[in-house]
C-alpha cells in the first residue's frame, strides 16, 4: 500500500478526496490517502510547492495564477482533473436582505440578472464582497456578474477570506456579502447572519470550481501514482453523483476528522436543498453540485484559457500568451491517459466554446457518445478558445 498526502480543505467539494479513502476506493488502487486539513488556500499551494503533501484540492484558477506569474516561485503544478463544479452561493447581510425586500425583491434563487440589478439599487456605496481566494471561481464569478449588473471597478471591493471565517467576517461588519462555498454559504444563514440571493449555477450554470493538482515532476516521473489516485477519486467521483448516495455522503463528510460540522448542514450543499434565509424560506438547486457527471471531470483547455484571460486582463499582462500557458498545465493527456483504462468517457477534443450549452447535450466521444453539462452564462456569454501551440499537453 502506498501512502499519498494529499491536502484539502473542510468544504463539500472536498467529498471525492474523502469518499475514495473512506469506502475503499483509494484502497482497492494500492493507495493510502492521508488527508491534511489546512486551514488557507495559500497554504495548501505552498505545501505542494514543497513537496510537504503529493496533492490538493485546489481551486481551479490557482494553478493558472501560478503559470502566469502571480505566486511564489514554485516547481509547475498541473491540474490533473476537476473535482467538481458548483457548489457556491452569494449572500448578503441581512440588512441588505431587508432592503430587496423592501424594493420588491423576492429571492426567487434563478434569475441572476434580476438580483444583480435589485442589488445594484440597494448599494449606495461601495460593495464589499468577500471571497475565498484573489484567484478563485467565486472572484469569477462576482467580477462577471456584478460587471454585467452595473457595478463598476470603484464599486465593488473584494476581500480574500478563508472559507470557514466567511461568517465571522460578515458578522464583524467587515464584507457586505460574499461567494463561497458550501457549507459555510449555509452556515452564515445558520447563524442568522446572511441570506442567499444566489447560487453560483444561477450566473454560470457550470461553473469549474475545484481540481486536483499535483506537481509536474510529480506526475511525470511517477505515473503509476498518478493514475491510482486519479482512478480512485473518479471513481468516489461517480459514487457521489448517485442522488441516492448524498445523504451517506453527508454523515461521512460531516465527521470530527473532515468538517466538524452537523450532518444536516453539509447535507444542504450536497443535495442542493438550500434555506436562504433565517426566517426559513427554502430552495431547491438540483444541479447545484456535480463531481463528474457530465464530463464535469474533464480539465477543459479551453477553461483554462478563459479564466487565462481574465486575470491576464485584470493584471495588465498579454492575453495571448497567458492562455497558451495556462492550457499547458490543465493536463487533457494524463486525464485520457489515466482514465481511459477505466472506462472514462472522453471528448473527442480538448477544448470547445465556452458558455455554448444550454442545455445537457450528447456528443461524440472517443467511443461512442457521452452527455456534455450545460455550461452557459446568464447573460449569454460566449468565449472562443485560441489554437493551442502544438508544444502544449
Amino acid at each position: 500500500m502506498i501512502a499519498l498526502r494529499l491536502g484539502y480543505l473542510p468544504l463539500v467539494d472536498a467529498a471525492p478526496l474523502i469518499v475514495a479513502r473512506e469506502l475503499g476506493f483509494a484502497a482497492e488502487e494500492g493507495l493510502q490517502l492521508d488527508l491534511i486539513r489546512l486551514g488557507a488556500w495559500a497554504q495548501g499551494r505552498d505545501m505542494l510547492g514543497a513537496g510537504l503533501i503529493d496533492a490538493a484540492h485546489m481551486l481551479v484558477p490557482m494553478p493558472i495564477g501560478q503559470a502566469l506569474g502571480l505566486g511564489p516561485r514554485l516547481p509547475d503544478l498541473d491540474l490533473v482533473m476537476f473535482l467538481s463544479h458548483g457548489g457556491q452561493a452569494v449572500g448578503v447581510s441581512t440588512a441588505i436582505e431587508t432592503r430587496l425586500r423592501a424594493a420588491g425583491h423576492g429571492f426567487d434563487f434563478s434569475d441572476a440578472g434580476a438580483a444583480g440589478r435589485a442589488l445594484r439599487g440597494a448599494i449606495t456605496g461601495p460593495l464589499r464582497v468577500g471571497v475565498p481566494f484573489m484567484f478563485s471561481t467565486q472572484l469569477e464569478l462576482i467580477r462577471h456578474w456584478l460587471g454585467a449588473s452595473g457595478f463598476s471597478e470603484d464599486d465593488l471591493h473584494l476581500k480574500t477570506v478563508p472559507p470557514p471565517m466567511m461568517a465571522d467576517a460578515l458578522a464583524a461588519a467587515e464584507i457586505d456579502a460574499f461567494c463561497v462555498g458550501e457549507p459555510w454559504a449555509s452556515f452564515a444563514v445558520e447563524r442568522g447572519i446572511a441570506a442567499l440571493l444566489l447560487p453560483g449555477t444561477a450566473i454560470w450554470t457550470s461553473p469549474p470550481e475545484k481540481g486536483l493538482v499535483l506537481r509536474r515532476d510529480f506526475a511525470e516521473t511517477r505515473p503509476g501514482q498518478t493514475g491510482a489516485l486519479m482512478r480512485a477519486i473518479w471513481r468516489a467521483g461517480r459514487w457521489l453523483d448517485e442522488p441516492d448516495h448524498r445523504g451517506t455522503a453527508a454523515e461521512i463528510v460531516s465527521r470530527a476528522e473532515y468538517l466538524d460540522l452537523p450532518s444536516e448542514l453539509v447535507e444542504r450543499g450536497l443535495t442542493g436543498r438550500l434555506l436562504v434565509s433565517p426566517a426559513g424560506e427554502a430552495r431547491a438547486v438540483p444541479r447545484l453540485l456535480a463531481f463528474n457527471a457530465g464530463a464535469a471531470s474533464f480539465p477543459w483547455k479551453s477553461l483554462a484559457a478563459l479564466i487565462a484571460r481574465n486575470i491576464a486582463l485584470r493584471h495588465d499582462l498579454p492575453p495571448e500568451g497567458a492562455m497558451q500557458r495556462a492550457m499547458g498545465h490543465f493536463r487533457t493527456d494524463l486525464y485520457r491517459r489515466h482514465l481511459r483504462p477505466a472506462g472514462a468517457s472522453l471528448p473527442g477534443a480538448s477544448l470547445r466554446l465556452e458558455g455554448m450549452i444550454g442545455e445537457d447535450r450528447t456528443v461524440a466521444a472517443e467511443r461512442g457518445q457521452m452527455i456534455l453539462r450545460a455550461d452557459s452564462f446568464f447573460d449569454g456569454f460566449v468565449f472562443e478558445p485560441p489554437i493551442p501551440d502544438s508544444s502544449i499537453n
